[in-house]
């Protein structure tokens, strides 16, 4: 049998990692659509926050490390005290980003639907349709196009790193932050949207091509797709493509308004957690299980708020965006009001301010929200993860105790 110190170190090594796995697991729902599925919703919502416990946060939590950790030379705090985001395993984020997909092909086969007299604003005839998918298509109807988003998201990420190592744009806001430091930052993520904007348009069409024409295109079909987009050879498309000159303009709002909106909302929300936090401890004082799950939800459950509020914000933006970006490249879509059957897309919007006149008045005011049922289910299930994790920890840090 090993001695009482031993036992207690691999106990609490035992925690940190199932709360790295909860964290990981969480945050990555988080940004599945927008993270991980789409380079116009950032990398990491909010503008990079230098997150830091209240002074009697770390106390509590440093108290509640002496109980359960003996002090010894060599160790050293809980890795989670101090940046939780480093626990987000890669594995842990392909998992959850695998289970939100099947959400992110419907709502952008309901947005750039313009025939569909079914709009789908309701998780429960979502549900439904994925059901009919699944029935007559075979699984892969709700998983295609998985692994272009993935590839499209590290397209983004090498591209703002490359772009701020030779250029003077800054990739993090300091606390000492002016406009001008602010402005910078906000012109290295439209850059980047620009560079990934040819990418991202053959990953939507992977998403929203219906099952039944595939050929069964290989994972890097993107980038080949992406770089034929941008030089103007490949795939040929119909004369109602529009260039990509006029899809920067509505790719970089729509980009930079969800990155603004996201960081907005976080710090928002996390100044709010803190207050409350901090209060209840002034209060009645917190139990050290308490204090561990003031120390490591916060973020999480900010992170959850920002890509929520962006993404409802913004739904009539994306959906515009979308139809510009499908249009004339003779994609083919599922019949979203059926469950089976295809149709073409065959719009022919001279540019933004057309295609959201018509959408009005062909379509009406809800005709910008197709497919909303599918963020509804998409949220739910990230909440459902977020409060699963935070009993299953609390649990097992009161068995600890």
């Amino acid at each position: 049998m090993l001695p009482k110190e031993p036992m207690e170190l691999i106990k609490t090594e035992q925690l940190n990692r199932f709360a790295g796995f909860g964290i990981g697991l969480a945050s990555s729902v988080a940004q599945s659509y927008p993270a991980l599925c789409d380079p116009m919703n950032r990398s990491t919502p909010g503008l990079p926050v230098h997150y830091q416990l209240p002074e009697f946060t770390q106390t509590h939590v440093h108290r509640v490390n002496d109980a359960i950790q003996p002090s010894h030379p060599l160790s050293s705090p809980s890795p989670l005290a101090h940046n939780p985001s480093q626990h987000q395993s890669l594995f842990h984020l392909f998992t959850e980003n695998v289970l939100a997909h099947p959400c992110i092909v419907l709502r952008r086969q309901c947005q750039v639907n313009y025939h569909a007299r079914h709009y789908h604003l309701t998780p429960f005839t979502v549900i439904n349709i994925m059901y009919s998918f699944n029935k007559t298509q075979g699984p892969r109807a709700l998983w295609k196009g998985m692994g272009s988003t993935f590839i499209v998201q590290g397209i983004t990420l090498g591209a703002e790193g490359i772009i701020s190592e030779f250029t003077p744009l800054p990739r993090e806001i300091s606390h000492k932050w002016n406009p001008k430091q602010i402005g910078e930052h906000l012109l290295l993520k439209s850059l980047t949207y620009i560079v990934a904007m040819p990418f991202y348009s053959a990953s939507l069409i992977e998403t929203v091509q219906s099952e039944i024409i595939r050929d069964g295109a290989g994972i890097l079909e993107c980038v080949k797709e992406g770089i034929g987009r941008a030089i103007g050879l490949g795939v040929p498309h119909s004369k109602r493509l529009l260039p990509l000159l006029s899809l920067v303009f509505p790719t970089v709002l729509h980009g930079v308004l969800h990155y603004v909106i996201s960081s907005v909302v976080q710090k928002v929300v996390l100044l709010i957690l803190k207050r409350k936090a901090y209060d209840g401890h002034l209060a009645e004082g917190a139990s050290p299980v308490q204090s561990m799950l003031d120390a490591y939800f916060p973020e999480l459950i900010a992170n959850f708020a920002a890509s929520l509020c962006s993404d409802v914000t913004l739904y009539p933006l994306e959906t515009v965006l979308h139809r510009l970006h499908v249009q004339g490249t003779r994609t083919i879509i599922d019949n979203t009001d059926l469950g089976y059957e295809v149709l073409p897309i065959n719009t022919q919007y001279e540019g933004v301010r057309d295609c959201v006149n018509t959408i009005r008045q062909e379509e009406g005011a809800l005709g910008f929200y197709k497919g909303f049922g599918a963020v509804v289910v998409q949220y739910t299930l990230h909440a459902a993860v977020l409060q699963i994790t935070k009993i299953i920890y609390s649990t097992l840090l009161q068995n600890s105790a």
